[in-house]
């Protein structure tokens, strides 16, 4: 159905919403996340052709234009980015749903959102895989979903309920979120071989005459952050994981902190160089979280309290 806006244009109305617009939402998502109609094919499990038909079929659904294909590649609209975040939200709002409707029967099935900051799985004090093998004992009917992203994705993918559980390490508490402690991490300080400070002498440095030289921070509120701040280094690339940051200090450009377990297999060839460890580093605590309100579902709570048992030894 369509009607005539005040400007004499015309728009679709979306009424109530069926099983067919969640469908097609579900795979607007996946095309999207994958980067194109191609790469949806083997997600989705359908033809190319038919990933086109639903994405046109939800535009017409709309009465919007949600993404542009050509030679150019693939491309969201302005609209498309809106009805795309608008989509996440209610995705999640429909898991949450089955998951409540779930809990009131007493059983667990459906999706488990799971985000975790990078680079966790080679930290030795890190029991995430035991946790996932003991969930998935506990609850063998649940669907588990294990994204990657940045701390302040993790935070509020929690507390908007794209995420049911995340693993971030802690720099700030939201009241919005429940916190448990699970492992630790050690930050040391590297430069890459092709920076003046590789293979030279490092006792004379302080954190004062690191000031001198560039360095490389995520950009976003995290421990890192909070301590390239609170030293006043000079920030002068940015990296949104610590694989950017890798790749910024291996330049030779740039100092940078990143886990010490991580940094392991570059110093290995010769790549990197703790810049004296016992003096330039930091500790993360790891933490799960879980929203407070609404109460978080019975398999988020019960995955939250697995990686907390698999992690009781090493906090």
């Amino acid at each position: 159905m369509q009607v005539k806006t005040p400007d004499g244009k015309r728009r679709a109305v979306l009424g109530q919403l069926s099983d067919m617009d969640l469908r097609l939402l579900q795979v607007f998502k996946s095309v999207v996340d994958c980067g194109g109609m191609s790469a949806a094919e083997l997600e989705l499990n359908i033809g190319t052709s038919t990933v086109s038909r639903h994405v046109k079929d939800l535009e017409t659904r709309l009465g919007l234009l949600l993404c542009r294909r050509g030679r150019a590649g693939f491309a969201l609209t302005e609209e498309g980015k809106r009805v795309y975040d608008e989509t996440l939200r209610l995705l999640a709002s429909v898991d949450g749903f089955r998951n409540s409707i779930d809990d009131i029967h007493s059983r667990m099935g459906g999706q488990l959102a799971v985000a975790v900051f990078d680079k966790t799985a080679s930290n030795p004090q890190a029991r995430i895989g035991e946790a996932i093998a003991a969930f998935t004992e506990l609850a063998p009917e649940v669907s588990l979903q294990l994204h990657v992203a940045p701390i302040n994705a993790v935070e509020r993918g929690v507390i908007d309920g794209t995420y049911q559980v995340g693993i971030i390490p802690t720099h700030r508490n939201s009241p919005s979120l429940r916190y448990a402690s699970l492992f630790g991490e050690t930050m040391l300080l590297y430069c890459g071989a092709r920076h003046p400070l590789f293979g030279a002498d490092h006792g004379a440095l302080t954190w004062h005459s690191l000031r001198a030289y560039h360095f490389a921070g995520l950009g976003y509120h995290s421990p890192n952050m909070e301590l390239s701040h609170h030293a006043k280094l000079p920030r002068k690339a940015t990296g949104f994981d610590q694989e950017a940051i890798a790749t910024l200090i291996v330049s030779g450009r740039y100092l940078g902190f990143l886990p010490d377990h991580y940094a392991e297999a570059f110093e290995r060839r010769g790549q990197l160089q703790a810049v004296q460890p016992a003096q330039f580093r930091y500790h993360c605590e790891f933490v799960s979280l879980v929203r407070r309100s609404p109460q978080p579902s019975r398999v988020a709570q019960a995955f939250h309290e697995c990686l907390v048992r698999a992690h009781a030894n090493t906090v």
